[in-house]
């Protein structure tokens, strides 16, 4: 690993939807319904007192939707494998953490499969670590880590990051300035040694400049057609970040990009 000199980006996070992996628009409740299918059939599966489809489906199709306005208004993200562990048990479902953490997965995987990376991100993120940056993820999310890490791994990523933060396990999120703090301390480098590259203005840009990170836009339908905040870098693709990276310990000047 190359030695780093005092002033010099030591760390880059990252967002992880809409940056690492890209899902665009998504059809929510089509998603939802294909996972509550194979979930479904898995708790029959196992013997377990589950009732008819529909009903289950309806069921947890509203239980999550509460969820959703609850920690809009709360600004607090829910764990959803914990939510739908303790409805089981006291409708008498019993199973396993592992046969859990695969129910979880069976909800998620019809959203991994929307998902789309970058060509080459394998070999950008290798290109980064290659010149001694430590990288990590900070998300704002209810999906539980098993079945983000398990599809992290399935895209051959995850061992390329050292520090992963979940907002569900906090009780807060992005834009607050304490998950960022603690993103750093984790990753073990100052705010003012670490790029934090995103693709929203409000959860990532504005607040990690606020808490003294330099900021990467990363184009997205999310900030389409938005100026980029003073002071933050704006790239098309994440490839263009080992450049980045190396403007900003030359000392460049943020270019001005719309």
């Amino acid at each position: 690993m190359p030695k780093m000199a005092d002033d010099e980006i030591r760390a880059v996070l990252f967002d992880l939807g809409d940056t690492i992996l890209d899902f665009g628009r998504i059809k929510t409740t089509r998603c939802f319904l294909e996972g509550a299918k194979s979930s479904h059939a898995f708790l029959k599966e196992h013997g377990q007192p589950i009732g008819s489809f529909l009903w289950y489906f309806l069921r947890n199709l509203v239980r999550l939707r509460i969820k959703f306005l609850l920690s809009d208004i709360l600004r607090r993200d829910f764990d959803s494998l914990e939510v739908f562990r303790k409805v089981g048990a006291r409708q008498g479902v019993h199973l396993s953490l592992e046969q859990w953490e695969q129910f979880a997965w069976l909800l998620y995987e019809p959203l991994s499969r929307q998902a789309r990376i970058e060509e080459g991100l394998p070999q950008t993120l290798g290109a980064l670590t290659g010149m001694g940056l430590k990288l990590g993820i900070v998300s704002n999310t209810f999906v539980n880590r098993a079945s983000l890490e398990r599809h992290l791994q399935q895209l051959g990523l995850l061992d390329f990051f050292a520090v992963q933060l979940y907002s569900y396990e906090f009780g807060f999120r992005k834009p607050s300035a304490e998950i960022f703090r603690i993103a750093a301390e984790k990753i073990g480098a100052p705010a003012e040694k670490i790029v934090f590259v995103g693709d929203r203005i409000d959860n990532d840009i504005r607040p990690a400049l606020n808490t003294g990170m330099s900021a990467v836009l990363k184009k997205a339908y999310t900030n389409a057609g938005k100026p980029t905040p003073p002071g933050a870098w704006r790239i098309q693709k994440l490839s263009e970040l080992p450049g980045v990276v190396q403007q900003i310990n030359a000392g460049a000047a943020q270019p001005a990009r719309a």
